[in-house]
């Protein structure tokens, strides 16, 4: 899971449903984001991370998930 991903939404009081649509993307999609199943291209990586206010290089960094660690 990618709490900082959650803390980031948290702290803007948006759903996940919300992001999705603020960043145009589907809520399937961000939930498996913010789950760590699944990894975003950079260029939904940016649009997440507009929409909530961060780097989007985050992503890429060493905060992965335990799935995407095991994988890896």
């Amino acid at each position: 899971m990618r709490n900082w991903l959650k803390t980031q939404r948290n702290k803007r009081n948006l759903t996940q449903e919300e992001v999705a649509k603020l960043s145009d993307i589907s809520r399937s999609f961000y939930t498996h984001i913010e789950a760590g199943t699944k990894t975003p291209s950079v260029e939904v990586a940016k649009k997440i991370a507009k929409t909530l206010g961060f780097e989007w290089t985050l992503f890429f960094e060493n905060h992965c998930s335990l799935k995407e660690q095991n994988t890896a």
